[in-house]
């Protein structure tokens, strides 16, 4: 098993920045590729972005690309996203989610572990 928690959400206003943090705890945290997803009332939840074991490959939605920056310190069991130029179709609660595949999926159901998510809300 393997315990996923969430933090750094909270309310900006478009054009600002927050850094979200997952911890993880429970396995060998360099054995899973880690990823972000969000989820925005009324829809389904999306990828946002994923990074490799070791931390060289990375892969972003469109949507967040060249804003969104993931990114992990194996030390720490600690993988961060960093948001900037946020935008009010932003606001949703994130999640963390880990795998042990070796590639970077997209998709919900190939992940195996997720956190309780952090709100974003971001103000127009």
């Amino acid at each position: 098993q393997v315990q996923l928690a969430e933090s750094g959400g909270g309310l900006v206003q478009a054009g600002g920045s927050l850094r979200l943090s997952c911890a993880a705890s429970g396995r060998t945290f360099t054995n899973y590729v880690m990823a972000w997803f969000r989820q925005a009332p009324g829809n389904e939840r999306e990828f946002v972005a994923a990074i490799s074991r070791g931390g060289s490959n990375t892969r972003y939605a469109d949507s967040v690309k060249g804003r969104f920056t993931i990114s992990r310190d194996n030390a720490k069991n600690t993988v961060y996203l960093e948001m900037n130029s946020l935008k009010p179709e932003d606001t949703a609660d994130y999640y963390c989610a880990a795998t042990n595949r070796i590639v970077l999926p997209t998709t919900t159901q190939q992940y195996d572990y997720w956190g309780q998510g952090t709100q974003v809300t971001v103000s127009s």
